[in-house]
């Protein structure tokens, strides 16, 4: 792999090109064929910056790196780098392992209605469609569907033995945690207070 070094203020040491070669190869071999890659060490007040680029055949990385030493900073911007480089690996490796069957057709296919044929071309073409004809597998659904006895259980905690009143019975009902509730008010009205599908509960005044 190629890597460019510039020092905008000193020089680049022996130790920091070998840090930046093993980095690069590292990123190299994640990314498999990585053309060009540049590195700017730079110093803002008292911090060491590094900026790092790696251009590869299909994705471009830039990270950087600010610490009190050019070597810290360094490391710091290739571990940015390669984390960039194995996360870009990784969507590659989920998009190609995808199977065939989970893409979503757009739009339904076009049938065209069959044009008419005279008697004589049927009976030409009759045998050239018999040899191209496939097994279907063919459901048939019962003429008379079978008739399922209701299950009926019954349950005597549905009555409420004292009169109460419409709040009484609905906390009643809610501390049970019962759907249904018959009651007596003190009148010796009848009401049925039963919960609805979008858990509401209704009240059923018998006459």
């Amino acid at each position: 792999m190629e890597v460019e070094f510039t020092a905008r203020q000193g020089k680049v040491s022996r130790a920091l090109r070998s840090q930046a070669e093993e980095g690069m190869e590292r990123i190299g071999r994640i990314l498999g064929k990585v053309a060009h890659a540049s590195i700017v060490f730079s110093v803002q007040r008292h911090l060491q910056l590094v900026e790092l680029t790696v251009q590869a055949r299909l994705q471009k990385i830039a990270a950087a790196g600010k610490a009190d030493t050019p070597e810290a900073a360094l490391r710091q911007a290739i571990a940015h780098a390669e984390h960039q480089a194995r996360r870009y690996r990784d969507r590659r490796l989920v998009s190609k392992r995808l199977p065939k069957e989970e893409k979503v057709l757009l739009a339904p296919p076009v049938v065209r209605p069959k044009a008419r044929v005279s008697p004589v071309e049927d009976a030409a073409a009759r045998p050239a469609r018999e040899k191209a004809r496939a097994s279907i597998a063919v459901h048939s659904f019962p003429a008379n569907p079978a008739v399922v006895e209701p299950h009926v259980v019954k349950n005597g905690e549905a009555v409420a033995l004292r009169p109460m009143t419409i709040e009484e019975a609905v906390k009643d009902a809610e501390f049970r945690d019962r759907d249904l509730l018959i009651f007596r008010n003190a009148s010796g009205d009848v009401y049925v207070l039963h919960r609805r599908r979008d858990g509401q509960m209704e009240l059923v005044e018998i006459p």
